[in-house]
């Protein structure tokens, strides 16, 4: 394939392929990076909601404590009126809501056992679950930074590639650049080698006047360069 026409494409087309690889993986870094920080709000809404849980069952055992203290004031006021009442259906009457009050008492305390024993569990639960969230979420910050890093990097390699790319443009004559711009705005790679009759893009066999054109003599600086009669592709024979 020595075909200088070919020689300078395929360095054209090198170039341009590198600047194309750099530009999608600069362009991917914010999509990696919003996956990364979704995951960091994933881990601190787990976290809140174990707070949150816990606040529920502390907020619950104050409410709680609050009606066992009134019931137990209650029970109070009754006995003190029991002890002052003279008539025997006003003791029974009182005697009836001190066992019902007593009663009332009695159940609230075993919701608050409940809910006290829950808290314990709950505070246990936040306390595993926050240090491995915790855990979780330090790592995926360290994974934003290595990305915010690369999205740098790669963006001063992009630079370069397009300047590598400028200068590899311009030994390529016009009409050849043109055919080169049009086929790689839609199949990259543009050239390709022909092998065993078939086109090394599409893989399809080419007709055998595209053959002997490739096969013959080359042609003149700036010369239509010989395409794949299936995709268009600019073609040479390798060999």
């Amino acid at each position: 394939m020595s075909n200088p026409a070919v020689e300078t494409l395929l360095i054209l087309q090198d170039r341009d392929v590198k600047r194309l690889g750099l530009e999608a993986q600069l362009k991917a870094v914010p999509g990696d990076v919003a996956r990364v920080e979704a995951k960091i709000a994933a881990e601190k809404a787990a976290i809140e909601a174990a707070r949150t849980e816990l606040r529920e069952l502390e907020t619950k055992k104050k409410l709680l404590e609050t009606e066992i203290g009134s019931a137990e004031a209650t029970l109070g006021r009754y006995k003190t009126q029991q002890s002052l009442v003279k008539k025997n259906d006003e003791y029974q009457a009182l005697g009836h809501q001190i066992e019902t009050t007593q009663k009332a008492i009695s159940e609230l305390e075993g919701q608050e056992l409940e809910v006290m024993y829950a808290i314990d569990e709950a505070k246990k639960k936040f306390a595993a679950a926050e240090a491995v969230l915790k855990e979780n979420i330090s790592g995926h910050e360290a994974r934003i930074r290595t990305l915010r890093e690369r999205e740098v990097n790669l963006a001063v390699e992009l630079k370069d590639a397009q300047a590598a790319l400028a200068v590899a443009r311009e030994p390529v004559a016009e009409l050849q650049r043109r055919l080169y711009d049009r086929i790689a705005a839609r199949n990259m790679p543009a050239v390709v080698a022909v092998h065993g009759g078939k086109c090394g893009g599409c893989h399809l066999k080419i007709s055998s006047e595209v053959e002997s054109a490739i096969r013959g003599r080359h042609p003149e600086p700036g010369a239509v360069l010989p395409t794949c009669d299936q995709c268009g592709r600019i073609v040479y024979w390798e060999g």
